[in-house]
C-alpha cells in the first residue's frame, strides 16, 4: 500500500497541478484574465450565484384561465370554418359558454353530419396502442335538438396545461440567453410556477418586460366594410374582432378573426434601420410554408390594409400595394433603438402560450452578494483553521499531512467548480465548509486505526500499512450513504438545496482521492526518507 511507482506519482501530482492551473484565474479580474493569462491555459472562472454577485430573482405564475380563453377562442373559430366547409351547414348561436363552445344545429336532418365534422375537432393528445381510449383535448356532447357542445377533457387538460408550462419555460430560456445573463436559472416550481433566477442582471425592469411578455405576433387582414366605432359597440360581423393600436390616442380597426400568419411562421427577426427615414424597424424573414402562404395572401388582397398585431395591440397597418413574394419584410412603429432590440428578441424566441403573472419579486444587490461573500470566507477561514488545529493537536506529523491534504482538497474542489461551471450559492459554501470536516473525518478514521495497529505492537511501516487498509471500507462506506443523501438532495431539491447538493458531491470525491491517495502518498515519501521506528502520531 506504500509503494508508488512513478507513473502514479506523476498522476497525482499531474491532478494537483492542473488543479491549481484552473483555479488560480478566479483570483484575476476579468482584464487581467484577458491581457495576462496565456490564452492556451484554463481561463473559466467560477460562477456565482444569485446570493453573492446580486441580480434578478422573479416567480411567475402560468396564466392558465387565459390559455384556457384563448383556446376556446380559436375553437369557436374552428368550428365555424368546419360549419362552412361545401356543402355548408348552417348554424346559430355559436360561442363560447363557460368552459366549452356551443352550437345549434338549425337542420335536424344534418345534425350526424355535423357531429362528424365536430369530431373531426376533437384534437386527439396521444393514442392509447394497447387498446383503449385515445386521450383528446375536447369532447363532443350532443345536447338533444340540434345542441352540440364541446368541453375540455379533464385528462386532456391537464396534459395542454403541462405541455404549455414546459414550452414557456423553453421561451423564457431562448428570451434570457439572447440577453446575454450569464448562467440564469430557469425551473418550474409546483404545478403551475416558473421560477427565473439571473446573476449578475443589472436592469429587472427591462428582464420582467421581456420575460413577462407574451409576444404573440399576429398578421390580420383588415375588414375595410365594417365601422370601428359599430364593432366598438358591439355590433362587430361575425368572424371579426376588434382592436386598437399603440397610438396616443389608440386607433380602432375591424380585423378578421383568423390570422393569416402567426410568430411561429417566423425564423429570424433583427433590429436595423428604415433606409428612407432612418427610423428604427423590426426586419423578419418567413419560413418556407410561411412565404408560400403570405405571398399568396397578398396576391388576392392587393390594395386592401392588413394589420400587424402583439399581443392584441396593432402596430401598423399598412396597406398591400403589390404582391410580396420575398418571404421578407419589416414592422415599423414608434420604436426607440432598444424598444427594436427588445421586440426581436421576443420574436426570435418565440411567443408565450399563455400569459405570465408575476408572482414575487426581489433584487439583490451586488453589495449583499458581497457581503454574503465575505461572510463566507470568515466562516471557512474559522473553519479551516480550527480544523487545522486540531489534527496537529491530535495527531502531530501525520496531522500536517492531513492539513495539506485539506488544503489540496479545497483547490480541488474550486478547480471541478469551475471546470463544470456549476453556480456557488451561499448554500454552496456552507458544503464546502462541511466538506471540510469530512475530509479530515477521513483522515482520523485513518490515523486512529494505525495508532491501534501500534498499540499491538506492529512496526510503523506496518501499522501505516495496515491501518489505510483496514480503514479504507469504512471510509468508502460512509462516503458513499453521504454521496446517495447528496444525490437525493439534488434530485428533489431546487435552488439553493441543489448548490449544496453539486458542492458536497463534488466534495465527496475530491475527499476520497486525498485522503486514500494524496495523504498516503505524502506518508509513504516520509516514510521512504526517514525510515521511522515509531508513528508519531
Amino acid at each position: 500500500m506504500l509503494y508508488f511507482s512513478r507513473w502514479k506519482i506523476t498522476a497525482i501530482l499531474g491532478t494537483i497541478l492542473l488543479g491549481l492551473l484552473v483555479v488560480v484565474p478566479n483570483f484575476l479580474s476579468a482584464d487581467q484574465l484577458r491581457n495576462n493569462w496565456p490564452n492556451w491555459l484554463p481561463g473559466r472562472q467560477i460562477v456565482l450565484g444569485l446570493d453573492l454577485q446580486g441580480g434578478v430573482y422573479l416567480l411567475y405564475e402560468v396564466d392558465t384561465a387565459d390559455y384556457k380563453a384563448r383556446r376556446l377562442k380559436g375553437l369557436e373559430s374552428d368550428i365555424r370554418n368546419a360549419m362552412r366547409q361545401e356543402p355548408r351547414i348552417g348554424y346559430t348561436g355559436l360561442g363560447v359558454q363557460g368552459d366549452g363552445v356551443q352550437l345549434r344545429i338549425r337542420d335536424t336532418a344534418r345534425v350526424a353530419e355535423a357531429a362528424e365534422r365536430l369530431q373531426g375537432l376533437v384534437n386527439p393528445i396521444s393514442n392509447n396502442l394497447l387498446g383503449g381510449t385515445a386521450l383528446t383535448e375536447f369532447a363532443v356532447d350532443d345536447e338533444g335538438d340540434g345542441l352540440f357542445r364541446m368541453n375540455f377533457t379533464t385528462q386532456g387538460l391537464e396534459q395542454r396545461i403541462g405541455t404549455v408550462i414546459n414550452q414557456s419555460i423553453e421561451v423564457i430560456r431562448r428570451r434570457v440567453d439572447e440577453l446575454g445573463t450569464t448562467e440564469p436559472s430557469i425551473q418550474r416550481q409546483g404545478a403551475e410556477r416558473i421560477l427565473v433566477e439571473a446573476p449578475g442582471e443589472k436592469d429587472p425592469a427591462r428582464l420582467k418586460d421581456i420575460v413577462g411578455r407574451t409576444a404573440q405576433l399576429t398578421f390580420h387582414l383588415v375588414d375595410v366594410n365594417a365601422n370601428p366605432q359599430d364593432a366598438l359597440a358591439g355590433n362587430a360581423p361575425p368572424g371579426t374582432m376588434v382592436l386598437e393600436s399603440m397610438d396616443d390616442p389608440p386607433i380602432p380597426y375591424v380585423v378578421e378573426e383568423a390570422p393569416l400568419l402567426s410568430g411561429e411562421d417566423l425564423v429570424d427577426a433583427q433590429a436595423s434601420f428604415d433606409s428612407r427615414t432612418n427610423e428604427p424597424i423590426v426586419s423578419f424573414r418567413l419560413s418556407t410554408g410561411g412565404s408560400r402562404r403570405f405571398a399568396q395572401v397578398t396576391t388576392d388582397n392587393v390594395n386592401r390594409p392588413f394589420a400587424i398585431v402583439l399581443d392584441r395591440e396593432v402596430i401598423s397597418a399598412p396597406v398591400i400595394r403589390e404582391p410580396i413574394t420575398g418571404g421578407s419584410g419589416q414592422i415599423s412603429g414608434s420604436f426607440t433603438v432598444e424598444s427594436a432590440n427588445d421586440l426581436a428578441v421576443l420574436l426570435r424566441a418565440g411567443a408565450l402560450p399563455a400569459r405570465l403573472t408575476v408572482v414575487e419579486e426581489r433584487t439583490v444587490g451586488p453589495g449583499l452578494g458581497a457581503d454574503s461573500i465575505a461572510a463566507g470566507q470568515i466562516a471557512s477561514l474559522i473553519g479551516a483553521i480550527a480544523v487545522a488545529l486540531f489534527m496537529m493537536a491530535a495527531y502531530g506529523l501525520l496531522g500536517v499531512f492531513a492539513n495539506i491534504a485539506l488544503l489540496v482538497n479545497i483547490v480541488l474542489i474550486f478547480a471541478v467548480l469551475t471546470l463544470l461551471q456549476a453556480t456557488l450559492t451561499l448554500p454552496g459554501i456552507a458544503g464546502i465548509v462541511l466538506t471540510m470536516g469530512m475530509a479530515v473525518d477521513s483522515n482520523v478514521l485513518i490515523y486512529e486505526r494505525i495508532r491501534e495497529e501500534q498499540r499491538l505492537g506492529r512496526s510503523a511501516v506496518t501499522a501505516i500499512d495496515t491501518g489505510f487498509q483496514r480503514a479504507f471500507g469504512t471510509i468508502m462506506d460512509a462516503n458513499i450513504t453521504t454521496l446517495i443523501a447528496a444525490a437525493v438532495l439534488f434530485q428533489l431539491g431546487s435552488g439553493p438545496v441543489r448548490g449544496f447538493a453539486v458542492t458536497l458531491t463534488v466534495g465527496i470525491v475530491t475527499t476520497v482521492f486525498t485522503a486514500i491517495t494524496f495523504t498516503r502518498l505524502l506518508i509513504a515519501l516520509w516514510v521512504r526518507r526517514r525510515r521511522p521506528t515509531t508513528v508519531p502520531i
